[in-house]
């Protein structure tokens, strides 16, 4: 019995000696099961002292002590260490007041920004473990989380929709100078995009969107999506409702001239 108390009182000694050199007994949890608070991740900056470097990203929380030189103390993204800061990823704006894990008004857009971030971490350091204001007590996900996520989805179809559509009607090459003013002209190749007909250049108004912008439409052929179809027009994508022709610009014409 007093064998089995001394070896009882080397352990609690041992433990007490870890606790004091800021060990987590959580941290033998699996990165699934740990949930770090505010207080404890706040602990991960990478200063001497430290138990290590984390970030947290839209409350995943990664090791990012590969990446000392860029994340711990004096490194350009120290900023980002022992917090979540998902909305500076976004925004660039690393000041106190950006250093931020509100997400709420950013943009599809810039939810996407911070999914490729995400998924960048994810490929290129360890995730061991989740942020608690984006997790409950019992690691599920909160609203904040779930809103994120929906923004991110909302995003993903955007761009998806974007992609579509400049397949559909590319961008125009475009030039502008102070004596001759806009020129707006098609080619096998404008906007990047390489295809077997050229177009005219149009006005789009893009549903969502404010403005219009230049675009090459597909002169003949059945419209987009009636490919198949043996009866159509022949004109390609002339007729489609979203498109406008630019005022003393031939119909037909490759290019378009626009005085200042």
């Amino acid at each position: 019995m007093r064998r089995g108390a001394v070896v009882v009182s080397v352990l609690c000694l041992g433990a007490a000696w870890l606790l004091g050199r800021g060990f987590d007994p959580r941290s033998w949890l699996q990165p699934r099961d740990r949930l770090l608070s505010v207080a404890e991740l706040g602990r991960y900056r990478g200063a001497p002292g430290d138990p290590g470097l984390y970030i947290a990203l839209l409350g995943r929380v990664f090791d990012v002590q590969p990446g000392r030189k860029h994340y711990g103390p004096g490194g350009a993204y120290s900023g980002l260490a022992g917090r979540d800061a998902t909305r500076a990823f976004a925004t660039g704006d690393f000041t106190p007041s950006g250093l931020v894990d509100d997400v709420s008004a950013l943009s599809p857009a810039e939810m996407l920004t911070i999914q490729s971030w995400l998924s960048f971490y994810s490929t290129n350091y360890a995730c061991v473990g989740r942020w608690l204001p984006f997790y409950d007590e019992n690691g599920a996900p909160t609203e904040a989380l779930r809103q994120a996520e929906a923004a991110i989805e909302e995003g993903l179809k955007f761009k998806a929709e974007s992609d579509q559509w400049k397949e559909q009607f590319p961008p125009c090459n475009s030039e502008w100078s102070s004596a001759k003013g806009s020129r707006f002209w098609c080619s096998r190749q404008s906007g990047g995009v390489n295809r077997e007909w050229t177009g005219v250049p149009r006005k789009l108004y893009r549903p969502g969107s404010r403005g219009s912008h230049c675009v090459c439409v597909r002169t003949n052929g059945p419209p987009w999506g009636q490919q198949g179809s043996a009866q159509h027009s022949n004109r390609g994508d002339l007729d489609n409702p979203h498109l406008q022709e630019y005022d003393g610009c031939h119909p037909q014409a490759e290019q378009c001239i626009l005085s200042t």
